[in-house]
């Protein structure tokens, strides 16, 4: 006939199969009549094969066209289904998401993010990352991650790093009950400077001891031990032995499980954001967790 084979022809046949009458399936479909027939026609040409036996009363389907019809249905179900998916990706309704995040931000913000996208976007996988700052930035640039929710990032390490702040957090100083700073409502950075400190680890907390650099400096903290992780960190606390400058954040996710102190005479604060490359677009659910992150930190 000259023509590919389109869905058109496709459905236009399954229609004529169903009615078995060209009238009733060019009523359905909203076309005329004999359009209907020159299309299913042309099809007919195409396969080189009969798929209809015409009558006084209507169509028959032959052999061929009963097993044309098994495949025309299966073939259309499948090309719906692929333009229901489309539309479910473009409307960020469906996929997987690749998320970089820094302690201590699952302990709060991120698990309150998760659990208000899930209840609005169910059809997308979200795939965290707990990473360093360099990682998640290198990340970022590569593509391997969508987003990522983290502490500011330096100018160095944030190259190509597109940051959106949204929240400050001020430091507390964290202790185990009846240590004997608990005595005292606020506690000023020149005491906390000679307090045996628990300190998260360097390489994968970078910005966190930058922040810790601005808050003593130019005294020099006793940095009694690294903790590889937030809960060894709230370990070592609870010990008695050890006290750790930590965010709002973290006083609001850790709760009563330590005291804390304001600290005082200090501005520094823990800036958090959503980090994501400049370069390329977000995909729309990236966009739709986005989103959720500003409503839960304004919230």
């Amino acid at each position: 006939m000259g023509r590919k084979m389109e869905l058109r022809h496709l459905r236009y046949f399954v229609a004529v199969a169903e009615a078995l009458n060209f009238t009733k399936a060019a009523t359905r479909l909203h076309v005329a009549q004999p359009a209907l027939s020159r299309q299913v026609s042309d099809l007919e040409e195409e396969l080189g094969a009969d798929l209809l036996r015409r009558t006084s009363h209507g169509v028959l389907l032959t052999e061929e066209g009963r097993a044309f019809l098994e495949d025309a249905r299966d073939i259309l179900k499948r090309a719906d289904e692929s333009v229901a998916r489309v539309r479910s990706i473009s409307r960020g309704e469906i996929g997987e998401l690749q998320v970089g995040y820094l302690p201590p931000l699952d302990l709060h913000i991120l698990p309150r993010t998760l659990a208000e996208f899930q209840k609005t976007t169910p059809g997308v996988k979200v795939v965290l990352h707990d990473l360093g700052t360099d990682e998640i930035c290198n990340e970022l640039r590569n593509g391997t991650l969508h987003v990522a929710l983290m502490i500011q990032p330096t100018a160095e390490s944030s190259a190509g790093i597109e940051f959106e702040e949204v929240g400050r957090y001020p430091f507390f100083v964290a202790m185990a009950s009846g240590h004997p700073l608990s005595r005292m409502k606020a506690i000023s950075v020149e005491a906390l400077a000679r307090q045996p400190l628990v300190i998260l680890n360097r390489r994968r907390n970078s910005e966190y001891h930058r922040v810790l650099h601005r808050i003593f400096a130019p005294l020099r903290p006793h940095i009694a031990t690294e903790s590889d992780s937030m809960n060894s960190l709230i370990t070592e606390v609870n010990v008695g032995k050890c006290v750790a400058v930590v965010s709002q954040a973290f006083k609001e996710a850790v709760g009563k499980r330590l005291l804390y102190r304001k600290l005082a005479n200090t501005d520094a604060a823990m800036c958090v954001g959503i980090a994501r490359a400049k370069s390329g677009d977000l995909p729309p659910a990236a966009e739709r967790l986005c989103a959720t992150i500003r409503k839960v930190t304004k919230a």
